[in-house]
């Protein structure tokens, strides 16, 4: 595959096909309806978020109301993290063959009726199920977004409207929290989880009436998706070594604070650091509070640099393994400020991982975008779930005695699992990186002239 020259990307650009009904006088991208575009499609992955994250909050309560254990009560987040996971690439093909405002409706109207499900369910094998379509409904969200993204604005604008809405979106988690503790002691659990399915009302009125695929039209519809044109669609996205590239740094970036704050950040800060709850809970949140600000940060630089992409994603984690590292080996509990060091660096990895969806973005064309996009994006949740499973069974297997009382030791071997992955990610960048820039102009991409 050779260079794209910067003529042969503009001409792409200038000829390429419009489907469905053309406006009169199209909105410019970059305009008043861009952002209240993007604002819709931002609140609508917000509330994914928030419904994602409703039962950190109402764990007791749910082990009450179901007579379930705390395995049990694990079931249902990692649960729904493996349904989210498998849904990326099917979701990825239905925007590109439906656009995304049909599937992004679609999955606010799927979460309303899992959560209103999740609201009756009386039994744990029917709160499963509400909790599986609360997967599928959430997965039906970001993809959309990045997509309006990639349509409504300017090339260079993209790397930081896209930071910034998985740095807004993660707010849906924290405002998940004292509003749903304050509903669940008011109105009970039927009442609390009816009233946060009622919200899907108005985000399906916004994406009715505001939301638009592109500037161009309302409603951008690609090809029928049948065997032979999925199959064509992800082994072309799958063939240009930009998609491989960003899919392995997205799986080298995230997995480590994810596992962190999925579930077993509080046990390892607790047991293995000696840390009181109290203490435990503040650093978990650091985590989050570094992802808000680096994000932003991170979409400048990429916007400004795209060609060093993944010599940032390389630097990146290489902190958070020498951060470890420094933890790991220190004898005895590691002080406090290195801990607050490691949940900056692990809390960065996960606006990191989004630099593998500007990968899709510049080294696909935009009927293929939202696929490529999904095949990236189950990469971090992969290694997550990898990880998570991976420090449970090694820490079962370094307290033989069925204890859960997890000694720093069982820790320090547990947490040692991550290297594997770290070291599988890194030396697949280095790999695809090498490919990747031999086919990619540069001067086109610094020039905001990708293929999309």
């Amino acid at each position: 595959m050779g260079r794209l020259p910067v003529e042969a990307v503009v001409a792409g650009a200038a000829h390429s096909p419009k489907v469905g009904g053309v406006t009169g006088r199209e909105p410019q991208p970059g305009g008043r309806l861009a952002y209240a575009v993007w604002a819709v499609g931002l609140a609508t992955y917000l509330v994914a978020v928030f419904h994602r994250s409703s039962l950190a909050v109402a764990g007791l309560v749910a082990t009450e109301r179901f007579d379930i254990g705390a395995a049990q009560l694990a079931t249902f987040t990692m649960m729904q993290l493996l349904v989210y996971a498998l849904m990326q690439v099917p979701v990825g093909l239905l925007v590109d063959r439906f656009g995304p405002r049909a599937v992004m409706l679609a999955g606010t109207l799927v979460l309303m009726g899992a959560q209103t499900g999740f609201a009756f369910a009386e039994t744990y094998p029917a709160a499963l199920v509400a909790r599986l379509f609360v997967g599928m409904g959430d997965a039906m969200t970001f993809i959309c977004v990045l997509r309006l993204v990639s349509r409504w604005f300017p090339a260079r604008r993209i790397p930081f409207i896209t930071q910034l809405t998985g740095t807004l979106g993660q707010l849906g988690a924290v405002l998940a929290a004292v509003p749903m503790t304050i509903a669940l002691r008011e109105l009970g659990w039927t009442g609390a989880y009816l009233t946060t399915a009622s919200i899907g009302v108005l985000l399906a009125i916004g994406l009715v009436v505001v939301v638009r695929d592109s500037p161009e039209t309302r409603r951008l519809v690609g090809p029928q998706l049948s065997l032979g044109v999925v199959r064509r669609s992800l082994a072309a996205s799958w063939a240009h070594p930009g998609t491989r590239l960003g899919f392995w740094m997205h799986f080298s970036t995230q997995f480590s604070g994810t596992t962190l704050g999925l579930l077993w950040g509080y046990p390892f800060l607790v047991q293995g650091e000696g840390l009181s709850d109290a203490t435990a809970g503040v650093l978990l949140s650091l985590i989050v509070v570094a992802a808000m600000y680096s994000g932003p940060v991170l979409g400048y630089l990429v916007g400004r640099h795209p060609w060093h992409r993944s010599s940032m994603v390389i630097g990146i984690v290489a902190a958070i393994v020498v951060v470890w590292t420094a933890v790991l080996l220190w004898p005895g509990a590691a002080p406090l400020w290195l801990l607050v060091v490691l949940t900056q660096v692990v809390g960065i990895g996960g606006p990191a991982s989004m630099i593998g969806f500007d990968l899709a973005r510049t080294s696909n064309p935009a009927e293929r975008l939202a696929s490529a996009t999904g095949i990236i994006n189950q990469a971090g949740f992969a290694a997550s779930l990898t990880l998570v499973v991976s420090v449970g069974l090694i820490l079962d297997w370094r307290t033989p005695s069925g204890s859960s009382d997890y000694t720093p030791d069982a820790f320090r071997w547990a947490m040692s699992s991550q290297y594997v992955l770290w070291t599988v990610g890194l030396a697949q960048i280095v790999r695809y990186r090498r490919r990747a820039r031999r086919v990619i102009d540069r001067s086109a991409l610094e020039a905001g002239l990708a293929v999309t």
